[in-house]
């Protein structure tokens, strides 16, 4: 039996609107406990932040967190998977352009999850040790 993305994927992704300061987005990944956010722009997918980009594209560039916006430093029109797309074409896509995760878009274009490589270690093998602490309750997707 094939898997799908839904199967597999993070539901309800956390996003934040493009202008919503670093700061804030850093907060919202403390409470959440999670390392990455959606931008959106009214719902609509602009890219995605994730804590080493604050720290590398703004902290080191001296840039203030409480003053520059998420959008001016995520990553731009980030690749998506559908939830019904099969498990071995997100590995594939992930694979083949470096990323450790994908945000999971409805046809519609709604955002309905994101997909990491710790969803996928969980669903290769989910009796290893790097399986266990990505399942973990509370784990930095």
């Amino acid at each position: 039996m094939t898997r799908r993305v839904h199967e597999v994927m993070t539901g309800n992704p956390v996003t934040v609107e493009q202008l919503t300061s670093l700061a804030e987005a850093a907060r919202v990944m403390r409470d959440a406990g999670i390392g990455d956010v959606l931008v959106v722009d009214q719902g609509r997918l602009l890219g995605i932040l994730t804590d080493r980009d604050i720290v590398v594209r703004a902290l080191a560039e001296d840039r203030d967190p409480a003053e520059t916006t998420v959008r001016a430093i995520c990553s731009s029109d980030p690749l998506t998977v559908g939830p019904g797309d099969r498990v071995d074409q997100a590995v594939d896509l992930m694979r083949r352009h470096a990323l450790r995760r994908l945000p999971v878009q409805a046809e519609n274009g709604e955002l309905v999850g994101i997909v990491t490589l710790g969803d996928l270690e969980v669903e290769r093998d989910p009796g290893s040790p790097l399986s266990a602490i990505a399942a973990a309750e509370g784990r930095d997707r």
